[in-house]
């Protein structure tokens, strides 16, 4: 054999090898622990596996999330800290949860009263990904200094006003009862209005109701709501609120974590929390529907009309906050005003749609009864 020969094949030998060590590396299991925030039962966990399922298909199995529950590995108020840790790979919440640690949260994760510029859950999904939101919600986990890739999964909304052990007729009813509420803007501009919130996790408020530590709540939506058990304890449901008129679902992933992917991984992310944003909305209104029906025909839930005054009092309340975070909070106000922008253009043609399609619906609702 020549020397060209040689050279040749050992080439030729050195390059397959690396080839298939390359493929291997690629090829390895990447092992990603999610721990929830909620119980293992609830919808958004149910969604969550859903994405990983889409994930996995992605990625040729490459990429394997385990969701865990609630208190898995840390408990459910340290979970984004142990996510930046690195503790846990990754944690599923709702971003206003950290309020705490930057007040510009709450516009990701229930930008209160829709932002208070009319933007409901669809308007705010075409905000975040073609109006400016996803680069946004990028740069608050910096603005945090949390060493975090967000990917925003759940959106629903609007949210049920709530249930109460008997009907209320004005806010004058209303402020009569201790409330849960979320935490954050949404819970104290109800203490603003003079209602007396309470802010306290899901798995709380069912104990809290027959313990009588609060006597009126609210969570989110028929389903999820049905699921923790409040038709046991308490019987008028109001499905109009403003406080989260938009919420969402969102996967923390350490930085670390996301940067060692691949880049076909990385997209596999991309593209399943995209495909998210609209499953979680199309699941939400059948399941939703589902769940009303059985609460009110088999349940002796009664479903009431919120009262007229709570909407001017919240919306101008909200209002309030809003303004006074944006004025303390650069990046407040910078999210904000973005929100405001795309409103500016978005929400006049969106709102006008709508309401054709709500006197439909309305329409359809009321031949039902």
């Amino acid at each position: 054999m020549s020397v060209l020969s040689k050279m040749t094949k050992t080439v030729l030998s050195t390059a397959l090898g690396l080839a298939i060590a390359g493929s291997s590396v690629a090829m390895a299991e990447v092992k990603i622990r999610v721990q929830s925030v909620i119980p293992a039962k609830a919808d958004e966990v149910h969604m969550l596996n859903d994405f990983a399922a889409d994930v996995a298909a992605l990625t040729n199995g490459e990429v394997q999330i385990e969701v865990l529950p609630a208190g898995a590995v840390v408990g459910v108020k340290e979970t984004l800290d142990a996510v930046d840790k690195g503790l846990i790979e990754g944690g599923f919440a709702w971003t206003h949860y950290w309020s705490g640690k930057h007040p510009a949260a709450m516009l990701f994760g229930s930008p209160v009263a829709g932002a208070g510029v009319g933007i409901d859950n669809i308007a705010f999904v075409s905000w975040f990904q073609y109006g400016g939101g996803k680069e946004l919600y990028d740069q608050l986990w910096d603005e945090m200094g949390m060493n975090i890739k967000g990917f925003m999964l759940q959106p629903v909304g609007p949210e049920a006003l709530g249930w109460f052990k008997e009907p209320i007729n004005s806010m004058d009813d209303f402020r009569k009862y201790r409330f849960r509420t979320p935490p954050g803007i949404p819970g104290q501009t109800y203490k603003d209005i003079g209602v007396a919130s309470v802010a306290m996790g899901g798995g709380d408020i069912l104990p809290a109701l027959e313990k009588g530590t609060i006597d009126a709540a609210e969570w989110c939506c028929p389903k999820p709501d049905s699921v923790f058990g409040f038709q046991k304890v308490l019987k008028h449901y109001y499905l109009q609120g403003l406080h989260q008129v938009v919420v969402n679902a969102d996967m923390y992933l350490n930085k670390d974590v996301y940067n060692k992917l691949t880049d076909h991984q990385k997209k596999a992310l991309e593209v399943a929390a995209n495909a998210s944003l609209s499953k979680a909305m199309s699941y939400r209104i059948y399941e939703n529907g589902k769940a009303l029906k059985d609460l009110t025909e088999n349940h002796g839930v009664q479903l009431h009309d919120t009262p007229a005054d709570y909407f001017p009092a919240y919306m101008n309340a909200a209002k309030a906050a809003l303004e006074k975070n944006a004025a303390e909070n650069e990046f407040f106000a910078k999210v904000w005003q973005s929100q405001k922008d795309f409103a500016a253009v978005a929400v006049p043609f969106w709102a006008g749609a709508q309401a054709s399609n709500a006197a439909l619906g309305k329409a359809f609702a009321d031949s039902v009864k």
